[in-house]
């Protein structure tokens, strides 16, 4: 048959990899999407039978997909923690999408993806768009994933209490229960990706801190993952501020809808200041989200869309 060019067929291989001393649902992850990232990745099939794991397909990424997988559990007899960290690498060729101990969170949009991998590629991200978005449940995500990982060593949450203002004193209660309804938020988010005792764990240990912005003042913060909620609300110094405490090897994600302003009428939100200061500086990445990523309810997207038409009569 003169001409035809007869390609070797793969040579498909099982590889057994016994798992005795593992906690599988440490191994496999929620809903078992560390396998289904190797899977996905050394494009292998993968299957439990008697305390084993099954790998098969083509012989080099079986080898190779084997090879991840006696990592992950050298690492899984020690903790989650440490698991997480050997699945980043399966992780940054997915940059759409985000592991953390509780789910994994999936880019709905295309905002939402160029969101995840602008957290990856700067220090400062700045994402602005309207409620439901996704701003500060896809940052909170990205900053447990980073912690998990041990990317950074602690997180730092905060937002303006009270419209900004911060006048906390004509509230009734304790400084916890006077700022725990703009906080709030937070937390949920928080428990959304982690165990409640392991969130009360770390926030006793200082890993993760949740505070009103004035609690920011002074500091200085390394190897952090650093958090401002609800920005819009931040005034020219109270941004200055903020920014400010930046320090080595963090990362800063900064989160607002510039629609929804609380300030009094004669102050500047340090948010909508910061997008012509700041724009031009390299590092420094600026995401719009808009009615497109909204991931709510299909009402929502139309309600934000009649605002904005409103607002440019």
């Amino acid at each position: 048959m003169g001409g035809v060019d007869l390609q070797p067929l793969p040579i498909i291989v099982k590889a057994t990899i016994p798992i005795h001393d593992v906690d599988p649902t440490i191994l496999f992850g929620c809903n078992d999407e560390f396998i289904k990232k190797i899977q996905t990745r050394f494009n292998v099939t993968i299957a439990l039978r008697n305390n084993a794991l099954q790998v098969k397909g083509d012989e080099k990424n079986v080898r190779d997909a084997a090879r991840m997988i006696k990592q992950m559990i050298g690492t899984g007899e020690t903790g989650k923690d440490d698991v997480y960290k050997k699945v980043s690498e399966v992780e940054e060729n997915d940059p759409s999408q985000v592991t953390t101990p509780k789910r994994l969170v999936k880019a709905k949009t295309e905002g939402q993806a160029s969101y995840l991998s602008a957290i990856d590629n700067n220090d400062i991200v700045i994402s602005i768009g309207p409620a439901g978005t996704g701003k500060t449940y896809l940052g909170v995500a990205k900053a447990v994933a980073y912690l998990m990982a041990h990317k950074v060593e602690r997180i730092m949450l905060t937002r303006p209490a009270v419209e900004a203002g911060e006048s906390l004193g004509f509230l009734p209660g304790a400084i916890e229960e006077k700022v725990d309804p703009y906080l709030r938020p937070l937390f949920d988010a928080l428990n959304d990706f982690l165990p409640f005792d392991r969130v009360k764990k770390y926030m006793a240990m200082k890993t993760i801190e949740v505070a009103p912005l004035a609690y920011m003042r002074g500091r200085t913060l390394n190897d952090s993952f650093i958090i401002l909620d609800e920005a819009q609300n931040t005034t020219s110094i109270q941004m200055k501020m903020f920014l400010t405490r930046m320090g080595w090897r963090s990362k800063v994600v900064v989160t607002g809808d510039i629609t929804q302003v609380d300030l009094p009428p004669n102050v500047f939100s340090g948010l909508i200041e910061i997008q012509h200061l700041l724009k031009a500086i390299e590092g420094i990445k600026f995401v719009y989200l808009n009615e497109k990523d909204v991931v709510r309810h299909h009402l929502v997207q139309k309600m934000i869309r009649a605002y904005e038409e409103k607002n440019t009569k």
